[in-house]
């Protein structure tokens, strides 16, 4: 039944169908001997397949809910399920879904021993701790006696290393964090003004020194000497007055730049 339950997913997308062998399977081995190793092998088989198969149909709301329906208390699950419970909601955005649950977890010492517990640990601080902002438990987490065994000097170093990041990190976002480069733009009218007529000065002399050196040859200076009335008008004859002309602006300069560097690569450049 869990060869079936990977195949349904991984092979056929049936998502529904691969998380309903894995309830069957699930109710199946209730019935066996709860102390057979292989027992619970196959159960924490099926319960990683049936948590992908939830994430899949955008069920993730109900995963731990229904992995707790399988085993009693939370500091029993396998670490391998944490892990993946862990990602899970780190991938969703919502990582404090799990806080709880993953910091029972490591600090119940029947879990210290475990092979996974290193793992849990680095993905609960990186993925849960980190995101949040909680970086004093982090802190306590990668110097506590808790993880004295599990983390080595140096990662313990690179721990605190990625830690100390984000605060530093955090201590230089702005105060105002939602404001956008448009909003910016309206803000600070008269430097963008300046900074966007600089560069189509730079734009216009190529325009002139290229029309000079070519005269009437192959390069269409009429189509050049009109492009360059309409970025005029564009630029210096719309009203300074309206912050949302400077965002279009902006906009179509990019766009501009685009096709100046596609079409003059090699003589554009040197002017930059």
């Amino acid at each position: 039944m869990l060869d079936s339950a990977a195949e349904l997913m991984m092979v056929h997308g049936d998502f529904k169908g691969a998380f309903d062998t894995c309830n069957a399977g699930l109710e199946n081995l209730r019935r066996l001997e709860p102390e057979d190793n292989r027992c619970a092998e196959l159960k924490a088989g099926f319960c990683m397949l049936g948590v992908q198969a939830l994430a899949e149909l955008n069920l993730w709301r109900g995963v731990f809910s229904w992995v707790l329906q399988h085993y009693e208390h939370q500091e029993h699950l396998p670490s391998k399920i944490m892990q993946l419970c862990i990602l899970l909601y780190s991938k969703v955005g919502e990582p404090a879904e799990i806080q709880e649950a993953a910091r029972v977890w490591l600090h119940c010492l029947s879990n210290i021993r475990a092979p996974g517990f290193r793992s849990v640990a680095e993905l609960y601080l990186l993925h849960v701790l980190v995101p949040l902002g909680h970086l004093e438990e982090a802190r306590e987490l990668v110097t506590s006696e808790v993880c004295s065994d599990a983390f080595t000097e140096e990662q313990r170093q690179t721990a605190l290393d990625v830690v100390e990041e984000k605060a530093r990190q955090n201590q230089g976002d702005p105060i105002n964090p939602g404001v956008t480069s448009d909003s910016e733009i309206a803000a600070h009218p008269a430097s963008t003004q300046g900074s966007l007529l600089h560069k189509l000065e730079a734009m216009l002399r190529f325009l002139y020194r290229k029309c000079l050196r070519t005269g009437s040859g192959s390069f269409p200076v009429r189509k050049v000497f009109l492009a360059s009335v309409l970025l005029y008008m564009l630029l210096f004859r719309m009203d300074p007055a309206f912050s949302s002309s400077f965002m279009w602006i902006s906009k179509l300069l990019q766009l501009i730049k685009q096709m100046w560097r596609a079409m003059f690569a090699p003589y554009y450049q040197p002017l930059t």
